[in-house]
């Protein structure tokens, strides 16, 4: 059975606006400046600066005005609190895995605040397993990590099919194992010239979509 391996973040959920009503809600609390919602999401960079360079950048600029538990709070579960699973993703994934498709997911970050986003959003009833780069000493575009997910269904690498964001995470580490993969362009262009996706999605759902559409699983 063929594997599609799902990056999470700004993929199958949209964590960047689950972490911008976060830092606003934390702002709120504690009597900051609206203004400063800008400052915070540009430090967080979408999840790419290390969560201890955003903890010491908050707790820096707010010291005085902020216990260092609450930014902790803010970067452990501000976002996994609000992340929401579309509809339209949760029927492309229940599509797949009807048409014989096994979904995984596989993402980078630390294990117990990506697993409360895969739970939150009832993701672990949709896909049959995920990894987390913390856990498995890996992050993407390793080729480690990929064989890790391969490896949590008992399921051939080769069969897989990447779909995900980012385009050296996902696509690049898609391309080094020589597998196809979907880019979901979330509104941007794509600008890489050293690899390319094999195709290019609008969004997560037409992702799965075109993947379960354009290859059948073999019986």
């Amino acid at each position: 059975m063929p594997l599609l391996l799902l990056d999470l973040d700004n993929t199958l959920i949209d964590r960047d606006t689950a972490f911008r009503d976060a830092a606003a809600a934390f702002l709120a609390e504690h009597g900051l400046p609206d203004a400063d919602l800008a400052w915070v999401t540009a430090v967080d960079a979408g999840g790419y600066t290390p969560r201890h360079e955003v903890g010491a950048a908050l707790t820096d600029r707010y010291e005085n005005a902020v216990p260092p538990a609450a930014v902790r709070t803010l970067l452990d579960t501000g976002a996994a609190d609000r992340v929401v699973l579309a509809p339209a993703t949760r029927e492309a994934l229940e599509k797949a895995r009807a048409g014989g498709w096994t979904p995984v997911i596989v993402t980078n970050g630390r294990t117990v605040q990506q697993e409360a986003k895969i739970r939150n959003t009832g993701l672990d009833r949709l896909v049959q397993g995920w990894v987390v780069s913390e856990a498995v000493g890996h992050k993407k575009p390793e080729p480690e990590i990929f064989h890790a997910a391969a490896a949590t269904v008992g399921l051939a690498l080769p069969s897989a099919c990447v779909i995900g964001d980012s385009p050296h995470a996902d696509i690049a580490g898609a391309a080094a194992l020589g597998l196809r993969s979907v880019w979901v362009a979330n509104g941007r262009a794509w600008a890489q010239e050293a690899y390319r996706p094999t195709y290019i999605a609008a969004d997560v759902t037409a992702a799965i979509d075109h993947v379960i559409d354009t290859r059948t699983p073999p019986e």
